[in-house]
């Protein structure tokens, strides 16, 4: 997909936008760690592994690491897995999955926030995905991810072009819908170069809005039985921002 000035569509974070959000964007994985590990805490206890599914800079995996628990973290983007081995130097593992087709290593439990799986192409990689994780998850394995539903975009259609700003990082996002499930982040983003002055990228993304009401009966069939709901605990999370908590049978 481009824009109308040929702007590809990015399957990534490159090294600014990596950067920017792993310094201004901490809230979300801040938000739900609390509720996560109240989840996790049986796996903490007999010692099992939590593999994290689009780990980003490794914002998650720290609360998970700081809570005890071994983790292998994972992501598609070299960029934000370079910053993910800085950030998280003691997991066990810091691996590239590009998803649906790397396999996902067995685990005790598998864990993702910020709708990494919305960042595939369309709904079937979506599903592909989803059958990956079931089947990685070991017997009794908790299961805790989220997703953007199709009603994600509609919350608020006329979403108004969002900016932040810091001392060595600037970005602002235009929004748009295209269609009705796809939701469109166009980013402009500003950091410093070393000698003081500014260098800008420019990032499209393309997230895949998903029934998440389907997810249950696709986890079904690769034996994991999971739940829909609006939050890991007692956090706030932006409507049409699922998440889907299972396990699989023994």
């Amino acid at each position: 997909m481009a824009d109308r000035v040929g702007m590809p569509a990015e399957p990534y974070y490159r090294r600014d936008l990596a950067l920017v959000h792993h310094l201004g964007f901490a809230h979300h994985a801040a938000r739900c760690a609390p509720g996560l590990l109240e989840l996790l805490r049986p796996v903490r206890e007999r010692g099992g592994l939590v593999v994290e599914v689009g780990c980003g800079s490794g914002l998650l995996a720290r609360h998970l690491l700081d809570a005890g628990h071994r983790v292998v973290a994972t992501d598609a983007s070299p960029a934000m897995l370079e910053l993910a081995r800085a950030h998280v130097p003691e997991a066990e593992a810091v691996l590239r999955v590009t998803l649906p087709d790397d396999p996902v290593p067995e685990a005790d439990a598998i864990v993702s926030v910020g709708h990494a799986l919305n960042y595939l192409p369309d709904e079937e990689a979506i599903e592909r995905a989803l059958a990956a994780i079931a089947r990685a998850l070991r017997p009794g394995g908790i299961l805790a991810i989220d997703l953007c539903d199709l009603d994600y975009a509609e919350a608020d259609p006329a979403r108004p072009p969002f900016s932040k700003v810091a001392d060595e990082w600037a970005i602002v996002t235009r929004f748009s819908l295209p269609a009705p499930a796809r939701f469109v982040r166009d980013m402009t983003i500003f950091t410093r170069n070393g000698d003081g002055s500014w260098r800008r990228d420019d990032e499209r993304h393309v997230n895949v809005l998903f029934d998440v009401s389907r997810v249950p009966a696709l986890l079904a069939a690769s034996g994991v039985e999971a739940r829909v709901g609006h939050a890991f605990g007692d956090e706030t999370l932006p409507r049409g921002l699922q998440t889907i908590v299972g396990t699989r049978r023994e």
